[in-house]
């Protein structure tokens, strides 16, 4: 049987302020029915917000509904554009391509000739988005899109707005 969390333990979760044990007890059990639901409504208090969180796609990055638009934004409230988009090409890039580039974060760093390194960074806070690990010259990669449509009607049986 699972627990249902209140918002105040979600919102600690959220914050990094959860403690190890009750963090660890949380992920080893089934998930609550309702902890979407909880999480939307605590990003939102925090965001401080009037556009509506749709869809988390990361620790920074959110997909918020803008006058009927869906946008992708990190908390900072830098915007991206159209969550359907690479927000990616609209980062800031940092390409690590040398050995002495390489060994300010690998002990055994990669050979340069088959490998950079992309970081991912937002142009509005500086926060480090994500970062690819490919070889020279290969395109940016968009992890994927979600179908917001199909999770929000048949997964939550719900509308979008």
């Amino acid at each position: 049987m699972s627990v249902s969390y209140p918002e105040e333990v979600i919102r600690k979760l959220v914050k990094r302020e959860l403690p190890w044990d009750d963090l660890k007890k949380m992920m080893s059990s089934f998930k609550d029915a309702d902890r979407f639901e909880k999480y939307l409504k605590v990003l939102q208090e925090l965001t401080g917000w009037k556009e509506k969180i749709v869809l988390p796609l990361s620790e920074h990055l959110m997909i918020i509904n803008k006058d009927g638009n869906l946008v992708i934004r990190a908390l900072c409230g830098y915007e991206f554009g159209d969550y359907k988009e690479n927000w990616k090409l609209k980062a800031l890039i940092h390409v690590r391509r040398s050995d002495e580039e390489f060994k300010e974060i690998y002990l055994l760093p990669p050979d340069p000739a088959w490998c950079e390194i992309r970081e991912f960074v937002c142009p509005g806070c500086g926060a480090l988005l994500d970062v690819d690990a490919v070889p020279p010259g290969y395109p940016i990669i968009k992890e994927f899109e979600p179908d917001i449509e199909t999770f929000y009607m048949k997964w939550l049986k719900k509308t979008i707005t």
